[in-house]
């Protein structure tokens, strides 16, 4: 039986990325390895600033990243991302993920499981900063 407080997705929004954790994305515990879900948010947070930037962008920084909870096997897998500041040439997103969770006994959950902050740089084709369009 689940424990864990029941959230919900965010009713307002609607995901930057879903995608099913699968076994080969485990670390020896047997759990979902962070660097996946670290390489997740990168993903999702980037398609945001692309989107703001029209255009190229890289990662430049992670201001801040905390896993809530744990992600397993099956659990599909949402990325909420949103703009939060845009610069000359930089663009900060933050990013949410909750883990929807089918349980044994059908109890079903949705579980925020991480959030983060990352810092985006628009760049030209020959890869350098450019400025953000208005």
């Amino acid at each position: 039986m689940n424990t864990a407080p029941c959230e919900q997705l965010p009713p307002d929004k609607q995901p930057t990325t879903r995608l099913v954790a699968r076994p080969a994305d485990t670390n020896a515990a047997g759990d979902i390895f962070g660097g996946w879900i670290m390489s997740q948010v990168d993903i999702a947070g980037s398609i945001a600033a692309y989107r703001r930037a029209k255009g190229r962008v890289v990662t430049v920084a992670v201001n801040e990243f905390q896993f809530h909870k744990p992600v397993f096997v099956g659990d599909l897998i949402s990325c909420y991302a949103e703009v939060t500041r845009v610069g000359r040439t930089s663009i900060t997103v933050n990013v949410e993920v909750y883990a929807e969770r089918h349980c044994v006994g059908g109890d079903d959950a949705v579980i925020k499981v991480t959030e983060a902050t990352l810092t985006f740089v628009a760049v030209c084709e020959n890869r350098q900063p450019r400025i953000v369009p208005s």
